[in-house]
């Protein structure tokens, strides 16, 4: 895969640049909800998958050819903090060009003070806090052996104590794990600790790598909205500015799109600026030649890798 792909549509960020620098599904966690399927690779052990002058080479290519972008964002196909010299790609990409740099991370390895040093220079971080218990976790979340929830916690605390940037704290719900009202408190106390700009509460929305993870009723994601205050907020959907397709590559960046996660024809309508019957129109050209899957999910319709 591309290091640099997209801008796709963040409901977060705006315009995103994703910067991929792990292989395929090497990961620390194995989510139940991950859109991406099952982890191939359950590691904790950190490498230099990417060298800094490709991955900034990656991105001034992209940027060239796909200027519209709000952020350049390290995430994709696998967690970020898996690779080694982060630091020095963060500042290379912040030396190189003026948008900001977000890193999106499960915060699994934020218990080690080297991972936390190396991601202390970007301007976003984003980790997720799925699991706030020992039995949410390995429920949720299907950890590395190696890993132990107390840590991890403690290490978000710590990295939130001596970073500068913006943190933005997301809690992701599936229903029967993480959604028991009884134990919110036990959420709002680590929340309290952390301290976030933001925290964004989300479900299961994308088709999830088990079927069995449900979504959260969206009352039930308000009530943990009312209860933690005006600091969280439920994700909204990307309402960014569409932009233009070129005709010239439009299959390509489908496909490419559809590589990194499952896509609606409305993901289409909004990141290459499509009429909602040409995008449709492309994907089921595309699904019949590669045999993508198509899946009814929340009333919404996705195509995805089988």
């Amino acid at each position: 895969m591309k290091i640099a792909f997209g801008p796709v549509p963040s409901r977060r960020l705006g315009r995103s640049l994703g910067i991929d620098v792990i292989p395929f599904k090497t990961c620390t966690y194995d989510c139940v909800y991950c859109q991406l399927g099952p982890t191939r690779r359950l590691s904790i052990r950190r490498r230099p998958f990417r060298r800094v002058q490709e991955v900034v080479a990656a991105v001034g290519e992209a940027l060239e050819e796909r200027p519209q972008v709000d952020v350049l964002t390290f995430s994709g196909s696998g967690e970020p903090t898996l690779q080694l010299g982060l630091k020095a790609m963060i500042r290379a990409l912040k030396g190189e060009f003026s948008l900001p740099v977000a890193v999106l991370t499960n915060g699994a390895l934020l218990y080690r003070a080297d991972v936390r040093d190396e991601i202390g220079d970007a301007d976003l971080v984003l980790p997720s806090l799925d699991a706030w218990t020992d039995e949410m976790f390995q429920a949720i979340n299907r950890p590395h052996p190696g890993l132990r929830l107390k840590a991890i916690l403690e290490g978000l605390v710590a990295f939130r104590r001596a970073f500068s940037g913006s943190l933005w704290l997301e809690v992701l719900f599936v229903r029967g794990i993480n959604d028991d009202p009884r134990e919110l408190p036990g959420l709002l106390e680590w929340v309290e600790r952390i301290r976030p700009e933001r925290v964004h509460i989300n479900t299961v929305v994308r088709p999830p790598s088990e079927p069995w993870a449900l979504p959260v009723p969206s009352e039930r994601l308000e009530e943990i909205v009312s209860a933690m205050g005006p600091v969280a907020e439920i994700v909204a959907p990307f309402r960014g500015e569409a932009e233009r397709a070129l005709k010239r590559g439009l299959e390509e960046r489908v496909e490419e799109m559809v590589q990194r996660r499952p896509v609606t024809p409305e993901d289409l309508v909004a990141v290459l600026g499509l009429r909602i019957e040409e995008a449709r129109e492309t994907l089921d050209r595309l699904a019949s030649r590669r045999g993508w899957v198509k899946e009814l999910r929340g009333g919404d319709l996705y195509y995805r890798r089988p």
